[in-house]
């Protein structure tokens, strides 16, 4: 079997019981949106030379050679605050499964970003470029199918991002909670001034099963602002008191890291 078939049969397995069941049980419209799905990188680096030369290379190589084959908007970020630092967070939207199985292959096929990138791609082992590479890969929520930039990304005005992840004990409960935001809870970020980048159903990574979502803000302060008007809405409350989404039944851990923009991050 082909590598690219390989991939698409196994997302498409991990998907079972998942997006595909949540949209049969919600009794949603059968036209909708095609959800995109996002690729989440972790790029684990060394202190001293090593962030410098992956960020000169997405800057100059990585990204120019991704935009060249229809990727993007690709967001690139350093860790604000947050465990396991340094490391370079990457995160790619694609259109389609065929999109993300193909992407690497496309990207590297690329005469002028092997050119480009050589020394990088090249690196030997006694001079890497990074130490490990972790990937995660998802399928954006029916009640926000398409990866949405901040307006701040335009001019590189200032902004931060919280990474959340939710894990749950059960796919079950994972699916009641992608529930809960579909049904409202997304709505309620946008209506108290939260900004969401995107919400995903993780298929294939670690700590399954989870959600992972990213919203954006102009700095800490605004951030805390914004949280505390969803803490405080009706809607919020009267959803978050229904005995089918308590938090405990549905929710078994959350974590949070805050993430900064690279200068040239398209996000």
């Amino acid at each position: 079997m082909k590598r690219r078939e390989f991939v698409k049969s196994s997302i498409s397995a991990a998907g079972l019981g998942g997006s595909l069941s949540l949209n049969s049980f919600a009794g949603e419209p059968q036209e909708k949106p095609k959800p995109e799905y996002y690729e989440l990188r972790l790029y684990h680096l060394r202190r001293g030379p090593q962030p410098k030369r992956m960020h000169d290379f997405f800057r100059d190589v990585a990204l120019p050679a991704m935009t060249r084959n229809g990727l993007g908007p690709v967001g690139v970020f350093d860790v604000l605050a947050g465990p396991d630092s340094p490391t370079i967070y990457m995160l790619i939207p694609h259109k389609s499964i065929e999109s993300f199985s193909t992407a690497s292959a496309r990207v590297n096929a690329d005469a002028e970003y092997q050119k480009a990138g050589a020394s990088v791609i090249g690196a030997s082992a006694n001079d890497p470029a990074y130490l490990r590479i972790e990937s995660s890969f998802m399928v954006a929520f029916d009640g926000m199918p398409k990866l949405e930039v901040p307006a701040a990304a335009a001019g590189n005005k200032p902004r931060i991002f919280e990474l959340r992840t939710y894990e749950s004990h059960s796919k079950k409960a994972n699916l009641k909670k992608i529930e809960m935001f579909n049904r409202g809870e997304i709505a309620i970020f946008r209506k108290t001034g939260l900004q969401p980048v995107f919400f995903g159903e993780t298929l294939l990574g670690t700590r399954l099963p989870n959600l992972t979502y990213m919203v954006a803000f102009e700095n800490l302060s605004a951030r805390e602002k914004n949280w505390a008007a969803f803490g405080a809405d009706p809607e919020w409350r009267k959803l978050s008191t229904m005995p089918e989404y308590a938090d405990s039944e549905i929710v078994s851990s959350i974590s949070s890291l805050f993430l900064r923009p690279a200068p040239y991050s398209q996000i």
